[in-house]
């Protein structure tokens, strides 16, 4: 190894050291231990272009160990990656020195985990362990995607390679073994994780945790997996890195032997190494090992560093992606129509003409199940618009997510095509969020599926959409104690108030066929936000519309649905299937010559969106008499209520029994709601 290697690799040592001292937190001996891999990754094997970081062509590289994010930071600097304003990449630094001095700080852009969209060079946001592997699935996906889709021959455009650095942190996460098991069925031989053993956690060795064969369980996944014994050889990582990209029809794990903190005098090698600064004296002594000048400032370069950068990945990289922009300038003039396609994925637009063949729905007071009419809008739009692709954690006979005359998404020894729409995520809810956010990540539009109960095993990964404001969208079905039988262990009560309390979460759930048709129109144009489709299990009444306002008011969060002359004496409000009970009571309440209002709340985000005049023009301050009626808890619906409104909602985990003795049993029923009403009409009046 040369002598400007060895100096590129400690420059991103002490750089990282430096950072977390400066900052007094952080994790310093990852990055000290992994610098020789990142080295040879970013030096010699990333087919990556610094100048043009949103290269659609380029290899992604993701640091699921996001703790160790002074490692990429470092290495952004010292490669030259290029700033990005507005989703245009300016001429300017990523990442100064300077940045790199305020690690951890407010606004600085060198936060304690990397963050996408908040620095360049950032593929996704890696927080919590795990997600950083299960993304690299979903990105991988994506690249097989593109490029059964729209590569042709002669013109390569999507070739790409993703590489993790992962660490045993990780491998315990329980998304990194569904993401990784997911990975070997479907044969992504464009992946590789490198899997830093240094056997460390925060409580001391992983011995007290993890003790069996990691590479033994990869193998067992279907992985291709190498075991390097000495994370400071660069050689064999690069040899290491060469065959992983050989092999084809596998992922590929390389087990790297580090020691963390490596060159600490005392503290290599131990917990203390791992998520506090060294010190001092240990810095001192670290640097030293390495032959670093004594008198040194803190964040020292020395001369040639980043010349040494610019001739390795920079030269190499804008190489790689001027070749490729123009065999896509030629690529337009071969396949326009594909090629118009392509863009439209890169710059998050939609085809026009992607909701003309959205259905409207005719009144049926026997009605479809919103998970029913969900599934034809859903057809309806996947004809129109051919880059929106998921599937179900195993459920889509029932939540009604496949594409009819789609291809599963399948190595074809799986019968499939890396062409396919339908992706089988197999009963994995918590990586199936984090893939969908990697698809995300490369323009195509992902959604996934399953029970509204089993977002609990998706809190993180829908959070993580939110945070890095990705499009994708999750379609949850059997929404309330109408799931009947299945008893309360499957019966969601909290977790439609856990989405709506997620910030930049768009949670909908439409009360009949024709709101769901207006969701579907709603959330696709959305491209920097996730949303959330709550659809039930049940046959919902089609509302007449020539009788009631028409469903476009779903767009507004909230609307009127039908009313008296002038001013209320009571509000009836609802969501999903509970509208249908609010409407059966407003009519008898009518009847009876009490002046009422059925206002349907399919949305609190987009009714909160709405300006405070709107608002006070469906839910007049004036009227007290109110009344919100839910299957699910309380949480969240005294702020339309008010103190002294009616709340028929659920207090506890419902019981196992037909739908149709659930709603009596737990006073979901057009008498009860018919009660409350008239009692809020006379409070209202008599105040």
């Amino acid at each position: 190894m040369s002598t400007l290697s060895q100096l590129g690799i400690n420059t991103i040592r002490t750089l990282s050291m430096d950072g977390v001292e400066r900052a007094n937190s952080g994790h310093p001996g990852t990055a000290m231990a992994m610098a020789p891999a990142m080295y040879a990754v970013w030096q010699h094997d990333l087919n990556y272009d610094p100048a043009d970081p949103l290269w659609p062509a380029r290899d992604r590289f993701v640091l699921s160990i996001g703790h160790a994010s002074m490692l990429l930071y470092s290495t952004l600097h010292l490669t030259g990656v290029k700033d990005i304003v507005d989703g245009k990449v300016v001429d300017r630094p990523a990442l100064t020195l300077e940045d790199l001095t305020q690690f951890r700080q407010l606004d600085s852009r060198t936060p304690g985990h990397p963050e996408y969209r908040f620095t360049a060079g950032i593929e996704t946001t890696t927080g919590p362990l795990g997600q950083g592997c299960g993304n690299s699935v979903g990105m991988a996906m994506a690249e097989k995607w593109l490029a059964a889709t729209y590569n042709r021959p002669g013109f390569d455009l999507f070739n790409y390679h993703v590489t993790v650095f992962c660490g045993d942190g990780d491998m315990m996460e329980g998304v990194t073994s569904e993401a990784a098991s997911t990975a070997g069925h479907l044969a992504l031989g464009n992946l590789t994780w490198v899997y830093d053993s240094n056997q460390i956690s925060i409580e001391g060795s992983t011995d007290i945790a993890l003790t069996e064969n990691v590479a033994d369980r990869f193998k067992a996944y279907g992985w291709h997996v190498q075991t390097l014994d000495d994370g400071n050889d660069v050689d064999a990582i690069l040899a290491g890195l060469k065959a992983a990209r050989a092999v084809k029809d596998r992922p590929s794990l390389i087990v790297l032997k580090t020691v963390i903190g490596y060159g600490a005098p005392k503290k290599a090698g131990t917990a203390s190494a791992h998520g506090e600064p060294l010190g001092g004296a240990e810095i001192k002594g670290a640097k030293a090992a390495y032959g670093w000048p004594e008198d040194a400032p803190d964040f020292f370069v020395p001369d040639g560093v980043r010349e040494h950068f610019a001739d390795g990945i920079g030269k190499r990289g804008a190489a790689a992606s001027a070749q490729w922009r123009a065999l896509f300038t030629k690529y337009k003039e071969a396949f326009p129509k594909e090629a118009a396609e392509v863009e439209l994925i890169l710059s998050g637009g939609l085809p026009e003409g992607w909701d003309k063949d959205i259905p409207v729905y005719p009144a049926d007071p026997k009605g479809i199940a919103s998970r029913a009419s969900s599934g034809q809008v859903l057809n309806a739009v996947a004809k129109n618009l051919p880059w929106l692709v998921g599937g179900s954690a195993d459920l889509s006979p029932s939540t009604k997510t496949d594409i009819k005359g789609a291809e599963s998404f399948q190595p074809e020894k799986w019968g499939g095509s890396y062409a396919g729409r339908n992706l089988h995520f197999g009963v994995r809810e918590h990586a199936m969020g984090s893939i969908c956010n990697g698809i995300a990540l490369s323009g195509i539009r992902s959604y996934g599926s399953g029970f509204l109960i089993f977002s609990d095993y998706m809190k993180a990964p829908i959070r993580l959409s939110a945070i890095m404001e990705l499009p994708v969208l999750y379609v949850f079905t059997h929404d309330s104690i109408g799931v009947g039988e299945d008893g309360p262990t499957h019966q969601p009560i909290e977790q439609l108030a856990q989405l709506r309390a997620t910030p930049e979460v768009m949670t909908i759930r439409p009360s009949d066929a024709n709101e769901v048709a207006e969701a579907w129109r709603t959330l696709i144009p959305l491209n920097h936000k996730p949303a959330v489709l709550i659809l039930s299990r049940q046959n919902l009444p089609t509302l007449d519309r020539t009788k009631y306002a028409p469903a476009s008011g779903l767009a507004k969060g909230a609307y009127v649905l039908a009313s008296c002359e002038g001013k209320p004496d009571v509000i009836l409000m609802a969501s999903g299937s509970e509208v249908s009970l609010v409407v059966d009571a407003y009519e008898k309440l009518t009847a009876e010559g009490v002046k009422a209002r059925v206002v349907s709340i399919p949305s609190f985000d987009l009714f909160e969106a709405q300006d405070q005049a709107y608002r006070d023009e469906v839910l007049p301050p004036d009227v007290v008499g109110r009344v919100a009626v839910e299957q699910a808890s309380a949480f969240g619906w005294d702020r339309y209520t008010g103190i002294g409104g009616a709340i028929i909602a659920m207090h506890g985990f419902g019981a196992s029994a037909p739908a149709a003795l659930l709603q009596k049993k737990f006073g979901f029923t057009p008498e009860a709601v018919y009660e409350a009403g008239k009692a809020q009409a006379a409070r209202s009046t008599a105040k």
